[in-house]
């Protein structure tokens, strides 16, 4: 590989990563024209499609995928090292980029990212937070969080909970006014506050168990949300009953705002997960931060309340 195909390769990280000639010629410093010619070259040499363009995105073609993921390690390696080099550093250095849903962002990465902070201070994270099920190989993420139920088949997986108890909750307020269900059944006559799920747009089925079966309910009520915290400040304000993980709700619970029902049903989840591409080398940058949760897992595995 030339010098040429270097630097393209490391313009066309920028592109993906960017999801815009626009943005990527900013990040490099670059005229946009250089950055699209670049890439029409690369094209060219290797004579194959690289980036589907529209007028409002770009993205990776299947080509371009299975390209970056061979040599994207490499870039990333080469990048850390030059960090190290001019920061005379022999730890850790680099950006490790983390999508994550917001619940396991809140209670477990940002915990283990103060510690990472004190440990390894040249390593940086990029925190992006969404609902979605984010490819992170095309989205140019090192890593992600997500339930054991919906991990890739080619991911390595570290868990970095226990499991998770599901959990409707309401406020004293709401019981006064409208009493507690007692049975699945009794969900009909309540005001429940559903969920959108961000991945498929629709409203998520409340998810229970009844004589070691899975049950699926299909709740209605005068609200729809998409956001856990706007839930449960609707559930505290006795807008209805919410269904939440446990933890989430550990809080109010134990203060007496918010408070249970419909227990005999409360489902097990299973625990959440950091994975990452199992074939591609680890950068310095996540070899860390995975080191250091594997320490505050450790450190926290015993106390479930934190998550």
């Amino acid at each position: 590989m030339d010098r040429q195909d270097l630097s393209a390769l490391i313009v066309l990280k920028a592109v993906a990563e960017a999801g815009s000639f626009t943005r990527a010629s900013r990040q490099l410093n670059r005229a946009q024209s250089g950055v699209s010619q670049t890439i029409r070259e690369l094209e060219a040499r290797l004579g194959i499609a690289l980036l589907a363009r529209t007028t409002r995105s770009v993205r990776l073609t299947e080509a371009g995928s299975r390209l970056l993921e061979d040599v994207g390690p490499a870039l990333m390696q080469i990048s850390d090292s030059l960090t190290r080099a001019k920061s005379g550093a022999t730890e850790p250095a680099g950006t490790v980029r983390i999508t994550t849903l917001e619940h396991p962002g809140q209670t477990i990465l940002v915990p283990a990212i103060a510690e990472l902070q004190k440990r390894y201070p040249a390593v940086e994270v990029d925190l992006h937070v969404s609902d979605r099920l984010t490819d992170i190989v095309n989205g140019g993420f090192d890593a992600g969080v997500r339930l054991a139920g919906h991990l890739e088949k080619d991911m390595a997986a570290l868990p970095i909970s226990p499991d998770l108890r599901g959990v409707v909750v309401g406020s004293p307020r709401y019981f006064e006014r409208h009493g507690k269900p007692r049975e699945l059944e009794d969900l009909r006559r309540h005001d429940c506050i559903n969920y959108r799920l961000a991945t498929h747009g629709v409203r998520y089925r409340w998810l229970f168990q009844k004589s070691g079966r899975p049950i699926e309910v299909a709740v209605s009520g005068t609200l729809t949300v998409n956001g856990t915290a706007v839930l449960l400040e609707a559930v505290r304000r006795g807008i209805g009953l919410g269904y939440v993980f446990e933890p989430l709700a550990a809080a109010d619970l134990a203060e007496g705002t918010l408070e249970t029902c419909l227990e005999p049903y409360a489902p097990s989840w299973s625990r959440y997960h950091l994975y990452y591409p199992d074939r591609r080398q680890k950068s310095p940058a996540l070899k860390a931060f995975i080191e250091v949760l594997r320490r505050h897992r450790r450190a926290t595995w015993q106390k479930p309340s934190v998550f």
